[in-house]
């Protein structure tokens, strides 16, 4: 089982930056592919990015390239997602989510989801 935990969420004003990160519980979670959804409200759960185990590869929504950057720290099983020139639309909850397999872009592929955690923008 793994357990992720999303923190770093907050509000901040269009073209500002936030921080996320996601902590895992596992010690295998060199071994995992991991991503970034979000989720506005009245809105479907979208892909945002994801990064392989290795982190040699990385996938990002096309809204979002070129503003936010996946990064992953194994020795400290942790992911970050580094969100610069944020727009209000950029409002969501944000998840962090898991799974052995890498490229996966659909919210039902992946196995294992942290709780979430909110970002706000305001303009």
């Amino acid at each position: 089982q793994v357990q992720l935990v999303e923190s770093g969420g907050g509000l901040v004003q269009a073209g500002g930056s936030l921080r996320l990160s996601c902590a895992a519980s596992r010690r295998t979670f060199s071994n995992l592919a991991i991503a970034w959804f979000r989720q506005a409200p009245g809105k479907e759960r979208e892909f945002v990015a994801a990064i392989s185990w290795r982190g040699d590869r990385t996938d990002y929504a096309d809204s979002v390239k070129g503003r936010f950057t996946i990064s992953r720290d194994n020795a400290k099983n942790t992911v970050n997602l580094q969100m610069n020139s944020l727009k209000p639309e950029d409002t969501a909850v944000y998840y962090c989510a898991a799974d052995i397999r890498v490229g996966l872009k659909r919210e039902d592929e992946y196995q294992y989801w942290g709780q979430g955690t909110q970002v706000t923008v305001s303009s």
